[in-house]
C-alpha cells in the first residue's frame, strides 16, 4: 500500500486531535467566537490544529498545510488539508456530531483520509489503494440502482437556496425514497458505510471535502462536485454510491 506509513501517521494525528477534543466537548469555560465569514470558532477548534500542524512539522517537514483556522503554508506536492472540527456548531450546542477530518493530497488528488468523531465513538479512514475501513470493519456503498430507492441527505436547506438550487433539490427529495439532513462528515460516511445513497450540498472548502473523497471513493462510491469535476476544488460536493451519480447529477443541474 503506497501510503501505509501516511495513514499510519494521520491516524496517530487523530488519536492527538481527539484527546483535545474530547476534553473540551461540554466544557463550561469553552471560548467561542465568531470568525470573518460569521462562523463559530472555539478554542477547541484552535488547539487541535495547532497540535496536528505541530506534529505534522516533526514528522512530514517537507510537507505543505492547509488548516481551517491557520490557513495554507507554502505550495508542495504533498499537502495535509485538516479541519479541527467539522460541525463545530454542534461542538459548542452539545451536539455529539463532529469531527476532525485529516488528509494527505498528493498533486491535488487526496489519497489518505481519517475522520475521526470521538463523542460518537466513530472513527471512519482509507488510502488510495487500500480499500475504506471503520471500527467495525471493511466498508462499502450500497448497490441500489433506483431513485425510487435511494436515501438522500441534502445537508441543509439554505445552502440549496443560495445556491439557486433549492427547486432542483424538491425534485429530487420527490424522487427518492427517504430524505434525511443527517450533516457535515456524517452524510458522507453514510454514503460510504451504505446507509444512505446520496448526499450533496454547496458552499464547501477543500478542508470540509478532502478526508471525505478517499472514504467514499475507496468504499467504493463517487466523490465530485454538484455540477461535474471529480475532486476537493469545486466548491461543492455530491458523493453517492455510483450507481446514481449520472442521473442524480442530471436531476439536480442548474436550469437554463
Amino acid at each position: 500500500m503506497a501510503h501505509e506509513d501516511d495513514l499510519a501517521l494521520a491516524l496517530t494525528l487523530a488519536d492527538a486531535a481527539d484527546a483535545i477534543s474530547r476534553e473540551r466537548f461540554h466544557a463550561r469555560d469553552l471560548d467561542v467566537s465568531l470568525k470573518a465569514d460569521h462562523t463559530h470558532v472555539t478554542d477547541a477548534d484552535r488547539r487541535v490544529e495547532a497540535a496536528i500542524r505541530s506534529l505534522l512539522s516533526a514528522a512530514r517537514p517537507a510537507d505543505a498545510f492547509y488548516g481551517e483556522e491557520s490557513g495554507r503554508s507554502e505550495a508542495a506536492s504533498r499537502e495535509w488539508i485538516v479541519d479541527p472540527i467539522d460541525g463545530t456548531a454542534n461542538f459548542l450546542r452539545g451536539v455529539p456530531v463532529w469531527a476532525t477530518l485529516i488528509a494527505l493530497v498528493v498533486d491535488g488528488v487526496p489519497v489518505v483520509g481519517v475522520v475521526s468523531a470521538p463523542a460518537l465513538h466513530r472513527r471512519w479512514w482509507a488510502s488510495a489503494g487500500g480499500g475504506a475501513f471503520s471500527l467495525e470493519g471493511p466498508l462499502h456503498v450500497s448497490t441500489v440502482t433506483s431513485l425510487a430507492d435511494a436515501s438522500l441527505s441534502y445537508n441543509g436547506l439554505q445552502y440549496w437556496m443560495e445556491a439557486g438550487r433549492i427547486e432542483q433539490l424538491l425534485a429530487l427529495a420527490g424522487q427518492v425514497w427517504r430524505t434525511r439532513a443527517y450533516g457535515d462528515f456524517w452524510s458522507y460516511m453514510l454514503v460510504a458505510e451504505g446507509a444512505v445513497d446520496i448526499s450533496g450540498e454547496f458552499d464547501l472548502q477543500p478542508y470540509d471535502m478532502a478526508a471525505l473523497y478517499p472514504i467514499v471513493t475507496e468504499a467504493g462510491g463517487r466523490f465530485s462536485g454538484i455540477d461535474g469535476g471529480d475532486g476537493i476544488w469545486q466548491g461543492s460536493a455530491l458523493a453517492t454510491n455510483g450507481l446514481l451519480h449520472d442521473e442524480v447529477m442530471a436531476v439536480v443541474a442548474p436550469g437554463p
